[in-house]
C-alpha cells in the first residue's frame, strides 16, 4: 500500500478541520482498495492520479467508506496540499479531473511548510421543497416548525444536492440529534445526498454555522462539507443574506463534534450574475490514527 498522509482540512484558528487522508501515489490502487483506505481510516480519502487525458494536469478519486464519491471538497484540498508539501504540484493553477467534472485549483506558498489552497465549484442550482417534503425533513432531524427560522428549506447543489435547512439560531443548530436512518431514507426520497442546516451567526460579517448529515457515508455527521458550503452560499444569495460581491463567506461546522472548522467561500459573478464560486480552507497535519 503507498503512503497515507493524514491531514486536516478547513481548520480553524489551527484546529479542528475534517480528517482526511490522502494517498498522493495511487496509480497503482484499484476502487476497492481505495474504498478499503477510507475504510481503515473512517474519514473521506483522496487519490491523485495521472490525468490520463490531455485536457487535466491530475485526476482526484474520492471515498467515503461505503462508496466512491464523485465530488469532495476537502478532499481535493487536502491532496493539492499534500502535493504542495511533496513538491509535487505542476504550476498553479491546476487542472483536475474529477468523476462530477473539471476543477481548477489554486495553490501559493505563503511561508515555509505554508500554502493557500483553494478550489472552483459551478453556480448553484436551488430547488424549493413541496409541503410533504418539508415534513419529512423536520420528522428525520426530530424538530418542529418552530425551530426554523423564517425561510424555506431547500435543495441546493453544486456538484452535488445539499438539502439546505434554515435554522432559528445557532443553539437550535447545535441541539440537533437526528436519525440517521431516518436522513438516509428521506434524503433518497428528496435526491439529496445530505442535509445542511444552518443559523446566521453575523449577516453583516458574512458569517454563519452549519452541520451537515449525509445521507450514507458511513458516519453520522461531517466535521465540514466544503462542497455543502458551496451550495450553502448559492442559498444564502437567494435568500438575500449575503450580497453579490466576492467578499468571503464564513461558514463555521463541527461544533458539536468538538472540531469546529471554518470554510470560506468566494462567489463570482460576470455582468451581475453568479457564475461560480471558490472554496478556501486552511490545512494542517492531521492526527487521526487508522
Amino acid at each position: 500500500m503507498p503512503p497515507v498522509t493524514l491531514v486536516d482540512v478547513f481548520t480553524h484558528q489551527g484546529r479542528g478541520g475534517n480528517p482526511c487522508p490522502v494517498v498522493s501515489r495511487a496509480d497503482g490502487l484499484d476502487a476497492e482498495s481505495m474504498r478499503a483506505v477510507a475504510a481503515q481510516y473512517g474519514h473521506e480519502s483522496g487519490f491523485a492520479l495521472p490525468a490520463g487525458d490531455g485536457a487535466h494536469d491530475l485526476r482526484f478519486r474520492f471515498f467515503v467508506p461505503n462508496h466512491e464519491m464523485e465530488m469532495c471538497a476537502h478532499a481535493a484540498i487536502g491532496t493539492l496540499w499534500v502535493l504542495a508539501r511533496e513538491g509535487r504540484l505542476p504550476a498553479s493553477p491546476v487542472r483536475i479531473a474529477t468523476a462530477s467534472g473539471s476543477v481548477t485549483g489554486f495553490v501559493a506558498a505563503r511561508g515555509k511548510g505554508l500554502w493557500s489552497v483553494s478550489i472552483t465549484q459551478p453556480a448553484g442550482g436551488l430547488r424549493l421543497l413541496d409541503a410533504g417534503q418539508d415534513e419529512a425533513v423536520l420528522a428525520a432531524l426530530g424538530i418542529g416548525p418552530e425551530m426554523l427560522a423564517e425561510r424555506p428549506i431547500r435543495n441546493a447543489v453544486t456538484s452535488r444536492v445539499k438539502t439546505l435547512v434554515p435554522m432559528r439560531d445557532a443553539a437550535a443548530l447545535n441541539a440537533l440529534t437526528p436519525d440517521p436512518n431516518a436522513v438516509e431514507a428521506v434524503c433518497t426520497g428528496i435526491g439529496s445526498t445530505g442535509f445542511y442546516p444552518y443559523a446566521v451567526l453575523d449577516e453583516p460579517d458574512r458569517a454563519f454555522e452549519a452541520r451537515q448529515f449525509p445521507r450514507a457515508s458511513g458516519y453520522p455527521e461531517d466535521a465540514a462539507t466544503g462542497i455543502a458550503a458551496a451550495a450553502l452560499a448559492f442559498g444564502l444569495l437567494e435568500d438575500r443574506l449575503v450580497t453579490a460581491e466576492d467578499r468571503p463567506i464564513r461558514i463555521l461546522q463541527g461544533r458539536a463534534m468538538g472540531r469546529l472548522s471554518e470554510i470560506r467561500v468566494r462567489l463570482g459573478f460576470a455582468d451581475g450574475h453568479p457564475i461560480g464560486c471558490l472554496l478556501e480552507g486552511d490545512v494542517a497535519l492531521g492526527t487521526v490514527d487508522a
